[in-house]
């Protein structure tokens, strides 16, 4: 999964009791699954193949986007679209997926994310019925918990997207040949970890985790009341026969794409604090200003929405979905899209 994006689209509309008909009120009042509704068993399992279907889509594009973000100017690449072109050609489809290996173990704090997320929406919930500061707090909280899981493979697999022919990109560079490596690559992933720790020790595979949580916390704080305004603006557009899942999934995009735009300046200085071995976000700042202006803040924005449109749309559906079928049997004849 492109990290950062909310796990969860469980995304009710509230009531609107104070001003609409009754009949705007059954269109908008949209069930939400808590919880205590879930089998956790089938959660798990459908919630790790929807995960993974997610990331082989996305992942050319995160790669992309990291390329974008840590290159001076349009040294190499022109755009998102130039770039894929480049890397097809040099490297075959494997050079879009290089560092995917690694990346497959973020699973493991994407499953912490949507744990923690239900859990806090539950706690929370003794003192607030506001769905939007259930979402808040919760998706912050995740954001958190997955963050500290999820850095680590992130500087690994950042530095693995670095690896190219020719001119280097990143600090390290993996020893030897890269032709015909393929997309499974442990002598690579080794190399890597290897050079980090000898270049910064334990702390290397932190490096950047202030700022990932400077991007990732205020993304799901975005994401959430963005939604909630789509969602509601598009209920009021949309037809009354209009199924609840089409007006989310098409909010959950925008919200997307609002949320990469406020929060992309600081994604590109996480990936240069990752990458490049930065010490501090104020001076990595400063030179991107000084080097691009304020356009380098933008940089892989397209590709950025490009890979979160898809996987939002995904987990708008496909979350609902996942979670209907993980409903207790005794609960699914209660529950209706």
């Amino acid at each position: 999964m492109a990290r950062g994006i909310p796990k969860d689209p469980e995304l009710a509309v509230q009531e609107p009791e104070r001003r609409s008909s009754g009949t705007m009120e059954d269109k908008r009042n949209i069930q939400i699954i808590e919880w205590e509704h879930l089998d956790k068993k089938k959660f798990y399992v459908f919630g790790v193949a929807m995960t993974m279907m997610i990331r082989v889509s996305v992942y050319p594009f995160t790669l992309i986007r990291t390329r974008l973000q840590v290159q001076k100017g349009k040294s190499l690449y022109h755009g998102t679209f130039d770039a894929f072109i480049k890397i097809l050609r040099a490297d075959g489809v494997a050079g879009l997926y290089r560092g995917f290996l690694v990346n497959t173990f973020t699973l493991i704090s994407g499953q912490c994310y949507v744990t923690t997320y239900e859990l806090t929406r539950k706690f929370v919930a003794d003192y607030s019925q506001s769905n939007t500061v259930k979402s808040l707090v919760a998706g912050g909280s995740a954001s958190l918990v997955a963050q500290s899981i999820t850095v680590p493979i992130d500087v690994v697999s950042q530095h693995l997207m670095m690896q190219r022919k020719g001119e280097k990109m990143g600090r390290f560079q993996v020893r030897g040949n890269l032709e015909g490596q393929g997309l499974i690559a442990f002598g690579q992933t080794k190399d890597i970890i290897r050079q980090i720790l000898r270049a910064d020790g334990f702390r290397g595979f932190y490096r950047g985790y202030v700022a990932s949580l400077l991007t990732y916390i205020p993304n799901s704080a975005v994401w959430w009341p963005f939604y909630h305004f789509y969602a509601e603006q598009l209920s009021y557009l949309c037809p009354q026969e209009c199924p609840h899942i089409v007006f989310q999934a098409i909010s959950g995009p925008l919200a997307a794409a609002t949320a990469s735009i406020l929060t992309n300046p600081m994604d590109v200085i996480r990936t240069r604090v990752q990458v490049e071995g930065k010490s501090s976000i104020i001076l990595t700042f400063r030179q991107l200003m000084a080097e691009e202006g304020p356009w380098g803040l933008m940089k892989g924005l397209s590709a950025r929405i490009i890979s979160a449109t898809p996987s939002t749309i995904v987990i708008v559906v496909g979350y609902e979905s996942l979670k209907k079928l993980s409903l207790r049997p005794e609960l699914v004849d209660s529950r209706h899209w």
